[in-house]
């Protein structure tokens, strides 16, 4: 197997594991990123994600990550969900990348 394919094949599979990862841990990976207040919103009862705790932080970081809640216009949690499967399937893609072309 030549550098490209190995190459190819490496981002193939940081893909569909990053993607994998993310999507089983979006709402730990979203709570987190919403507890350190980077997500700068608040919650749709107005109150600021940051300073919620367990599920309520979890459900408000998903959907703020989705654009907003349903109630809103916005995405909601599913596409909160997606959104942060999206962004680890391209870590993966990067890390897959690097992997392929070393070896």
């Amino acid at each position: 197997m030549n550098t490209n394919e190995k190459i190819i094949l490496g981002i193939g599979l940081g893909i569909l594991a990053g993607t994998g990862v993310g999507w089983l841990f979006a709402a730990p990976i979203a709570a987190a990123v919403g507890a350190t207040g980077l997500l700068g919103a608040t919650a749709t009862t107005g109150t600021a994600i940051s300073t919620l705790s367990g599920a309520a932080l979890a459900n408000a970081s998903l959907a703020a990550c989705g654009g907003g809640a349903l109630a809103t216009a916005g995405g909601g949690m599913a596409t909160g969900t997606l959104m942060v499967a999206g962004a680890a399937g391209s870590v993966g893609a990067a890390l897959g990348a690097g992997t392929g072309a070393v070896s």
